[in-house]
């Protein structure tokens, strides 16, 4: 079923339907109420008629609603009386000209009052009360009241009238109001499940203006719309990586060619042969390390990634030490200040990888003769890794594209590293709940910030 035929079944159809039985039942209660009131009517005059029949001067039974100076004024409305002596023959009646009640059965009025409804000769439906008395010399008597239903049942005419006139209108209301609004909302989404052919194709543009409603359904387009965006970055990113492997992996396939190429053209000297087996090597390297490094970057997607309590200090520490015999041989000094414990949640292994891959960077960036400062301190709910450099420093239109793999600043050397040691640092950093940052430092160089979160 559709939104909007939902929409009309749930918001109109159904109170509607809802509402008639209501006014139906109510109508079931009323006139049940109205008909209790009739018999409650009908057993007080009868108490007051069976206490008076035989109080006249000569004791002859009689009615006493006709001898009332109201009684024509009444008339219309007060129930009609029948006096009936044991032989079944009328005695005493009211009105005395008119409508007199239909002679009861032998045994009626036998066993106490009796009320019941039954459709008189003239084809009016009437409520009866048969009751039994007895003179004060002993001889039975039954009396019968008996009251018209008309005026409940016009009473219910205009009940039904009215209450279902106002169900009318309200359902009216009712359909309209939801039919208009379930179109308007089967539109909005009719213009949201439009854009999915697109986005089955491929097509990751979203062309619907924002929704100022403000509703569930504007939320859900705001959240398409950044969805949406989200996969059009990833996408982007996605081609861009490509190229880039692309390009960083032909560039050293080339310079191995064009060695090769050089060394098979013409006859070489050993010597030769041997400069040009090493450049080869070398270019294979370079290969091998764009490879792990991109091997690196895809499995931080896949792998399994299970937390574990630790003391972060004591791997930044070890990352420290471990890199010392690098940095004196490039004449550099790595300077650490770190707590004595930084407890964690973490993953060991691709947390020293984030922070060895900092440490490179430093260093390839640091000038001879410079230190290079590792520290970590508290900030909140979190640990803040940070490592800083004397060197050159990035540039402000390059801070924005650091992180983004094969992104190398104007100022790297040819040949210096393939781009993704910064990207494996921030996938690293998002898996961990954290984040890495190029933080504003104070003189030359650049310091990087890693924030790694106290509990996994």
């Amino acid at each position: 079923m559709r939104v909007r035929a939902r929409l009309v079944l749930f918001g109109a159809a159904l109170p509607s339907l809802a509402l008639v039985l209501a006014v139906g039942v109510a109508g079931v209660v009323f006139r049940g109420s109205l008909l209790g009131a009739l018999d409650r009517a009908l057993l007080a005059q009868a108490a007051v008629e069976s206490v008076s029949l035989f109080d006249g001067p000569t004791g002859a039974p009689h009615v006493h609603l006709g001898k009332s100076p109201l009684a024509d004024d009444v008339r219309s409305f007060v129930p009609t009386a029948g006096l009936y002596d044991a032989a079944g023959k009328l005695v005493a009646h009211f009105p005395e000209h008119g409508w007199v009640p239909e002679r009861p059965s032998a045994d009626v009025g036998a066993e106490g009052p009796r009320l019941f409804t039954h459709r008189a000769s003239d084809g009016r439906w009437m409520r009866s009360l048969v009751v039994a008395v007895r003179a004060p010399w002993g001889e039975p008597y039954v009396l019968t009241l008996e009251s018209s239903l008309a005026e409940i049942d016009a009473t219910m005419r205009l009940y039904w009238q009215a209450t279902l006139g106002l169900v009318a209108v309200a359902a009216a209301l009712l359909f309209s109001l939801q039919g208009v609004q379930a179109g308007r909302m089967s539109r909005r989404i009719g213009d949201m499940t439009a854009q999915l052919p697109e986005l089955r194709g491929g097509a990751l543009a979203w062309r619907l203006p924002p929704d100022p409603t403000g509703d569930e359904i504007a939320d859900l387009r705001v959240a398409l719309a950044e969805a949406m965006e989200r996969l059009r970055a990833a996408r982007d990113a996605q081609e861009r990586l490509i190229a880039n492997a692309a390009h960083e992996l032909r560039t050293p396939l080339g310079l191995m060619r064009t060695e090769m190429d050089l060394a098979l053209r013409k006859e070489r000297s050993v010597e030769e042969l041997r400069e040009a087996l090493a450049g080869a090597r070398g270019e294979v390297t370079r290969l091998s390390n764009l490879a792990a490094r991109l091997l690196d970057l895809a499995a931080l997607g896949k792998v399994t990634w299970e937390a574990k309590a630790g003391d972060l200090a004591a791997v930044v520490r070890e990352a420290a030490e471990a890199c010392e015999g690098e940095a004196e041989a490039r004449g550099l000094t790595i300077a650490t200040s770190l707590p004595e414990e930084a407890p964690a949640a973490f993953e060991a292994q691709t947390a020293r990888q984030a922070i060895d891959n900092l440490l490179s960077n430093a260093m390839a960036h640091a000038p001879r003769g410079t230190t290079i400062t590792v520290g970590i301190e508290a900030a909140g709910e979190a640990w803040r890794i940070s490592v800083e450099d004397e060197g050159e420093g990035i540039r402000p239109e390059e801070a924005p594209h650091i992180f983004e793999p094969f992104y190398r600043g104007a100022k790297a050397k040819q040949g210096q590293g393939a781009g993704l040691g910064l990207s494996i640092v921030r996938e690293i950093a998002r898996r961990h709940g954290g984040k890495v940052v190029l933080a504003p430092k104070e003189g030359r160089g650049a310091r990087f910030v890693l924030e790694m979160p106290r509990q996994g």
